[in-house]
């Protein structure tokens, strides 16, 4: 049996605040909420680990006392479920993200910072 990617770690300087980004992002609610610690997941699947298959990875955001100062190692790309790119680009500036240039030149996806400056791209083509 291998492993899977249940979870993803996110430092940063204000978890509740990012937490709620994310939580509009991807239709997410709010798991478990500590002392300096945000845990976020889907509704529809609120323990993956003793599930068969495939399950959607929660978030937890730590609360760190630096700020970010380069460029992500790792990213997470989202997909738009229900319109298409552009509307969904623009719901996320809504929502508090911004355009970033990590140097991705001209392709079909677009990247945009989180309220606090993490990288993320927004893919052009739905896939399940």
């Amino acid at each position: 049996m291998a492993s899977k990617f249940t979870e993803l770690g996110i430092d940063c300087a204000d978890p509740r605040g990012l937490a709620r980004f994310w939580c509009a992002v991807l239709d997410y609610e709010v798991h478990e909420e500590g002392d300096g610690i945000v845990t976020i997941g889907s509704p529809a699947v609120p323990d993956g680990r003793n599930r068969l298959g495939p399950v959607p990875p929660t978030l937890t955001f730590a609360q760190v006392p630096e700020g970010k100062t380069v460029k992500n190692r790792l990213h997470l790309d989202v997909n738009p479920t229900d319109r298409e790119q552009a509307e969904e680009v623009r719901r996320l500036l809504d929502l508090g993200a911004r355009l970033a240039d990590v140097g991705q030149g001209d392709e079909s996806w677009i990247v945009l910072a989180d309220p606090e400056g993490n990288e993320f791209c927004v893919l052009a083509s739905r896939r399940p």
